[in-house]
């Protein structure tokens, strides 16, 4: 059997069994965690039992050492699914926490909290964004001061993916006053630690079973082993890492798109008006050709950008293009179908509304498609 066709039965193995897991653990409860705004701390356990937690990390920490593909694949299905936030959170701990220890930490970091991650034992989250720094992450504020043996660290952090949760969080802090990006170091930090506090879960319009929190540093004290990488690299990594995050919010994207455009497709078909399927109008053919055409386009250049990180190819600037290209489509694509649904479509009892709260984030987190633009124009232009 060729690489490629092991790779595809390997994928469809992992998408049957984690859509059976989904629908068994997930999907009868979903509506109360929607309404609760959150998930229970358990499911991350649940999910680990099940092996679906952080896949393509080595299997010497208890993983399946499959591809990243894996990985993305199963936020794929949580997002066709309409289950955004989770989406979300899943892929803050799977797709992006997890990367950052296996391929920064050290190896004593790597066995402290790899098994945890991939058992659900630990939850992870990434703390970059501040009050003050959001996309620009040369704007962070948050600082730790070597004193002897320890780091000791001080700021705080809004909008933290998995911040209720959280056991684990990689803190970005400047090491290195006066130097910008590259006084920036990136910090293992134990959420049972004395001087780490969280604040009040964040209410959002959207991705609601996504727990977002401010996170707070009062002279918290670190060892030294907590440095992840070296010391002031901590903008490299984050810059090393990001095409992954930004392929994983293109994965979102695409897949809540086409979870969306089939609960309309079914739904045009049955729902009628002036005496006729609503399907049937030529407005409706139309806009349902649009959204299919576009989704498709986007899902043909993520399939591309997936292989290109597969094989260590994937440059920042195709990246902020995808993500660009993916998030834009997906809210205007879901709004479209929305449309569709005419007035059921804006009550919460019909899940397209979930899926169109859920989508508007996309465009900022990740870097907002501002930002996106710019890389990309400077790719082209160089800094003007």
């Amino acid at each position: 059997m060729s690489g490629d066709a092991m790779q595809s039965e390997e994928l469809t193995l992992f998408r049957d069994m984690a859509r059976r897991a989904f629908e068994q653990e997930i999907e009868p409860h979903f509506e109360d965690w929607e309404s609760n705004h959150i998930v229970p701390r358990e499911l991350w356990n649940t999910l680990g039992q099940a092996g679906l937690l952080c896949p393509d990390m080595p299997e010497e920490y208890g993983a399946a050492g499959t591809t990243p593909q894996i990985t993305l694949m199963l936020i794929e299905e949580l997002s066709r699914m309409g289950f955004g936030g989770i989406a979300c959170g899943y892929g803050i701990h799977s797709n992006i926490v997890a990367p950052y220890i296996n391929h920064f930490g050290s190896d004593v970091q790597k066995q402290e909290w790899l098994p945890k991650m991939i058992s659900g034992e630990a939850v992870g989250a990434l703390a970059m964004t501040e009050p003050g720094a959001g996309s620009d992450v040369q704007g962070i504020r948050t600082n730790a001061v070597r004193d002897g043996d320890e780091w000791v660290l001080n700021g705080s952090k809004v909008f933290i993916t998995n911040g209720i949760h959280a056991d684990l969080v990689i803190v970005a802090a400047i090491t290195d006053p006066g130097q910008g990006a590259k006084g920036t170091s990136l910090f293992l930090v134990d959420a049972s630690l004395e001087g780490f506090s969280k604040g009040k879960k964040i209410e959002k319009i959207g991705q609601h079973t996504s727990d977002t929190a401010e996170l707070f540093f009062n002279d918290a004290r670190l060892p030294a082993n907590a440095l992840l990488g070296e010391e002031n690299k901590g903008f490299v990594i984050m810059m090393t890492e990001l095409p992954r995050e930004r392929l994983g919010i293109a994965a979102q994207a695409v897949a809540s798109a086409e979870g969306a455009l089939e609960l309309t497709v079914d739904y045009v078909q049955d729902r009628k008006a002036f005496g006729q399927a609503i399907g049937s109008f030529q407005n409706s053919r139309f806009k349902l050709a649009d959204v299919k055409t576009r989704i498709t386009l986007n899902r043909c250049f993520y399939d591309s950008c997936a292989v290109a990180y597969s094989r260590g190819e994937l440059s920042a600037d195709e990246a902020a293009m995808l993500k660009l290209a993916s998030t834009e489509m997906q809210c205007e694509v879901i709004d479209d179908c929305l449309q569709l649904f005419g007035g059921y479509g804006f009550t919460v009892e019909y899940p397209i509304s979930r899926f169109y709260t859920d989508a508007r984030i996309q465009r900022i987190y990740g870097g907002t498609s501002e930002i996106m633009r710019e890389m990309v124009a400077r790719s082209m232009l160089g800094k003007v």
